[in-house]
């Protein structure tokens, strides 16, 4: 395919050869230390350009811009999937894992079979149709972009959902990623249910709000002990 085919270039070259509809698969969240990893994916239309004149790349769309193509992408789509996979199963099977299987629930979850399936960035082995990774696919193809504006848009209304039940770590504000508030917060609270005891960072705040309260309990046992 040429390189300058347009982000429509790999739907439209795989319908004409007989191979649509096609799904595009990306995810949101790999990065984070806390909240759930959301895989999503979505089947456009036949690579002839629907109304998604503002699609692009989620991450380089402004929040709000993002929830206005969320509503674009539903209505436009012919089938579409997210699969949200929480902090205890990425803890016991894995980020790669869970991605991996994310992306096999989200493409059979679909309404509509693909004839095709795009991914983001590696191959998904185990597809029940033909596959093909798109290394920055959610810049280069349209249904690869649409599935990214899917899976962070869901995913950070979970987030802000979850500041409610957990308002000392100002998830609404940075989403379950590593800043420096989150961090001063994790290791001022120590984790949540809702992080990833698996990552290091949170594996070490863990570790020093239980020193913290060995190192109480034990005070308060001597200072019992001495007292008449």
């Amino acid at each position: 395919m040429r390189r300058d085919a347009g982000l429509w270039g790999y739907e439209r070259a795989l319908w004409r050869r007989g191979l649509g509809p096609v799904a595009g698969v990306d995810e949101a969240g790999r990065g984070a230390c806390a909240g759930p990893l959301v895989v999503a994916a979505v089947v456009l239309p036949d690579g002839r350009r629907p109304r998604l004149g503002g699609l692009a790349d989620s991450k380089l769309l402004s929040p709000a811009v993002r929830e206005e193509m969320y509503v674009e992408v539903v209505r436009a789509a012919l089938a579409w999937r997210a699969v949200v996979i929480g902090p205890a199963d990425i803890d016991r099977t894995g980020l790669h894992r869970c991605n991996i299987e994310g992306m096999r629930r989200a493409v059979a979850g679909l309404d509509v079979r693909p004839g095709y399936v795009l991914t983001d960035g590696f191959p998904v082995p185990g597809m029940a149709v033909p596959s093909l990774a798109v290394i920055k696919g959610d810049q280069v193809a349209a249904s690869v972009c649409a599935a990214s504006i899917i899976a962070k848009v869901t995913r950070d209304r979970i987030m802000v959902a979850l500041h409610d039940q957990h308002p000392e770590y100002d998830f609404w504000r940075h989403k379950g990623y590593v800043t420096p508030a989150h961090a001063a917060a994790l290791d001022r609270h120590g984790p949540s249910t809702e992080h990833r005891l698996s990552y290091a960072n949170v594996a070490e705040a863990l570790r020093g709000r239980d020193s913290r309260l060995e190192d109480t309990e034990t005070m308060a046992s001597l200072d019992s002990g001495v007292r008449v």
